[in-house]
């Protein structure tokens, strides 16, 4: 009598993830929820979340990370690139080197296979999915030699990323806050219990929720930026002119505007593309401390008439377009 032999089936491999991070992320989004709660609201907390948002999200994300280190869209004096990097830090999105190494990945292969966080096939994973789910390109040392060999060897960056020193650096900037925050209440306060309610209140909406807002507003960038807008020019993926996201981000949604010329410190190229991060970039080169900022030099190959180019246009193949990044050129490293 024969036996059948059933076939075995491989079990599915579950999605691996960033444990801690993932944690970190539900945690504070928790915590910044009791903004809604009688005893922590206050009206003065969205001004504060707003003037936080230009402070660690416009100066230290949008410029710092962003402009100054990826781009290299202006120079700075080195104490001040410092205080935009620790601004940026403060915003808890990664170590400098590593988010200038993700984004510069984002910009050789954007939206196609290899771009760490496109939105194309699922909106959410472009939005914050890819941020806890582990790429093991983000940890090789290889990738960070061919990506951001012009900051490695900067002993601060290098100092921020090695033993995630980066978070313990948010977390004192956080204490500190908070401490501002009990000083103030305790200074203007009648009663000790309302002292104690306005250190609180100025700890969430200072910190917490001023970390969640920025969050997401970046994260727009990646995944609304690419889905939703205008474009004025035909690049070859799917980047997008959102002025909502712009308005939230003061100046990062003009997305498209970005991918076609990457370096040119400012993001906004028409009269009513409002670009507050540049700026203020302007107003510290009135003072003269800012400058070689790099202007905007759109390709001629991309430049368009008619702003409703056609989706199928960012999908043909991307022609070989010289990065104007001081690295671009190295062997082994990509155009940004």
């Amino acid at each position: 009598m024969s036996t059948a032999t059933l076939p075995t089936q491989t079990p599915t491999a579950r999605p691996q993830i960033v444990v801690w991070f993932l944690i970190t992320l539900i945690v504070i989004h928790l915590l910044a929820l009791f903004m809604f709660v009688p005893y922590t609201f206050a009206w003065w907390g969205i001004p504060l979340v707003l003037v936080g948002n230009f402070i660690f999200g416009s100066i230290g994300i949008n410029l710092g990370y962003h402009r100054m280190l990826t781009h290299t869209a202006a120079s700075f004096p080195r104490w001040l690139e410092r205080i935009f990097v620790l601004c940026g830090v403060c915003s808890l999105e990664g170590s400098p080197l590593w988010w200038v190494c993700v984004h510069r990945m984002h910009h050789q292969h954007s939206d196609e296979e290899g771009d760490p966080h496109s939105p194309q096939e699922k909106f959410f994973w472009g939005h914050m999915e890819w941020i806890y789910t582990p790429d093991p390109r983000q940890r090789s040392l290889n990738t960070f030699e061919k990506y951001v060999p012009d900051l490695l060897f900067d002993p601060f960056l290098r100092w921020l990323h090695r033993g995630n020193k980066w978070v313990m650096i948010y977390v004192l900037h956080a204490l500190l806050i908070g401490l501002i925050g009990f000083g103030l209440g305790f200074l203007i306060a009648d009663t000790t219990e309302r002292a104690v309610q306005i250190g609180v209140q100025v700890f969430l909406w200072g910190v917490l929720v001023r970390t969640v807002y920025v969050w997401h507003i970046t994260w727009l960038v990646n995944s609304a930026s690419h889905r939703w807008g205008y474009r004025n020019y035909g690049t070859n993926d799917r980047s997008r002119n959102n002025w909502f996201v712009a308005l939230l981000t003061n100046g990062e949604g003009w997305h498209n505007n970005h991918h076609a010329t990457p370096r040119a410190c400012s993001q906004g190229h028409r009269w009513w593309e409002l670009d507050l991060t540049f700026t203020f970039v302007r107003l510290l080169q009135v003072v003269g401390l800012a400058w070689e900022v790099v202007p905007v030099k759109v390709p001629t190959h991309i430049q368009v008439q008619d702003t409703r180019v056609r989706d199928s246009e960012a999908t043909e193949s991307k022609p070989a377009i010289e990065a104007e990044h001081p690295v671009a050129n190295a062997p082994g490293s990509p155009g940004h």
